[in-house]
């Protein structure tokens, strides 16, 4: 009985492991893994301090993937700055809706903990995934013409119909080369902007109105 316990244990971990290596998936040699698959070593949470939500519950890891509950605002934000990258991830949307599918990637964060830090939104919402958000009073020139003209920092993507349907993974590369912030979405370049004010910073995942995932979180440095 002891050794038909200890198979089965065995093979349970031999599943795990299996399927944590068949989602890291680097895209070239030089890529760094932001996300080991099974941890958030290099990873801070934070959530609204206003929900007394538990971080630990809102950020969760299933069979390798990142699980955001979505259900208050908050993120997942690097440990360490970094500059001149091209950063490449997956995500899917999960089943729970609080508020509508939204989320967002940044890059180039600074400033202390808060709803929302200084830096450059790649937008995840779903339907706008693609468009440019300026928060905190990032500086980002980005073509005028695809500027919101109700809310001066919001600039809209190139293409519409880059996203797969609802529950299906997506890939975004993100290109920050020096004052220059370029998304690409499933191959297709959907916005791009030039003279950022800053040129390095933190890498965060938002929490922001339903269920999101994240896996093959890569970076490969373009020095």
């Amino acid at each position: 009985m002891r050794s038909i316990v200890l198979s089965t244990g065995l093979l349970a971990t031999v599943i795990w492991m299996g399927l944590v290596q068949a989602q890291l998936n680097p895209p070239n040699a030089k890529a760094i893994p932001l996300f080991n698959g099974k941890d958030f070593t290099g990873w801070q949470k934070f959530v609204d301090p206003k929900s007394k939500a538990d971080p630990d519950v809102i950020f969760t890891i299933r069979n390798g993937t990142i699980v955001v509950d979505g259900s208050v605002n908050g993120y997942l934000i690097t440990e360490k700055e970094y500059g001149d990258y091209v950063l490449t991830l997956e995500w899917r949307w999960g089943d729970k809706v609080y508020r509508g599918r939204n989320s967002g990637v940044f890059v180039h964060v600074s400033g202390p903990d808060q709803i929302w830090p200084k830096g450059v939104e790649a937008q995840l919402m779903s339907g706008r995934a693609g468009d440019f958000w300026l928060v905190g009073g990032f500086k980002l020139k980005v073509d005028r013409k695809r500027q919101d003209p109700k809310i001066d920092r919001h600039y809209f993507r190139l293409k519409e119909d880059v996203e797969k349907p609802l529950g299906e993974w997506n890939r975004y590369e993100i290109t920050c080369d020096g004052p220059t912030v370029r998304l690409v979405i499933n191959g297709q370049l959907v916005n791009e902007g030039t003279d950022a004010e800053a040129t390095k910073g933190k890498i965060l995942l938002q929490s922001e109105g339903a269920e999101i995932h994240f896996r093959n979180i890569f970076l490969t440095p373009l020095k």
